[in-house]
């Protein structure tokens, strides 16, 4: 069965570069007004805290999304470098650093993602490159999944808040609860 979604169109480059880089906008606005004990808090011991899903957000902007769309307009279809996002995070000690300067560096790189997926081409867009793990990849694969990663860490970074503000909601936990 064919649903609306899967005839969706895709994004132009102008809506994607858009959304990117509302996302760096949005995200630093909603972080800087929340205090460091609750960008530093691990809701469990093998989670990230807020802090280290923007160092990842960062890793992924340089080694990932921009990166390889630049390696794309810049190489015919280059082979990517992979890397180990668990011991990059762990090597960064993210959790440790100043919350307002992770904050700026994502909005700068993000910043620069936009005007560079803002000014694609139709051409670019078809552009490749190899990916070892997933194979071949377009420039117009790369933007999307860009869209969708924000989506996913937008989502743990906002179970996290709610994780650290939940013991101190008394009584109010229970307009949260399935009746």
């Amino acid at each position: 069965m064919t649903t609306d979604l899967d005839r969706a169109d895709a994004l132009e480059p102008a809506v994607a570069a858009g959304v990117i880089g509302a996302f760096g906008v949005s995200l630093g606005e909603r972080l800087r007004g929340l205090p460091k004990e609750v960008l530093v808090f691990h809701p469990a011991a093998e989670h990230w805290c807020v802090n280290e899903v923007v160092g990842h957000l960062i890793e992924a902007e340089r080694r990932g999304f921009a990166g390889r769309i630049r390696e794309m307009l810049e190489a015919d279809d280059p082979v990517f470098d992979t890397w180990d996002q668990p011991s990059v995070a762990a090597a960064r000690h993210d959790c440790e650093r100043v919350p307002e300067e992770l904050i700026g560096e994502f909005a700068e790189l993000r910043a620069e993602s936009a005007r560079l997926v803002a000014g694609l081409s139709d051409t670019d867009l078809e552009r490749a490159g190899q990916h070892p793990d997933v194979g071949r990849l377009l420039v117009s694969d790369v933007m999307h999944e860009s869209v969708h990663h924000d989506a996913n860490h937008d989502r743990q970074i906002l179970a996290n808040v709610q994780t650290a503000v939940w013991p101190h909601m008394g009584n109010a936990q229970r307009f949260s609860q399935p009746s």
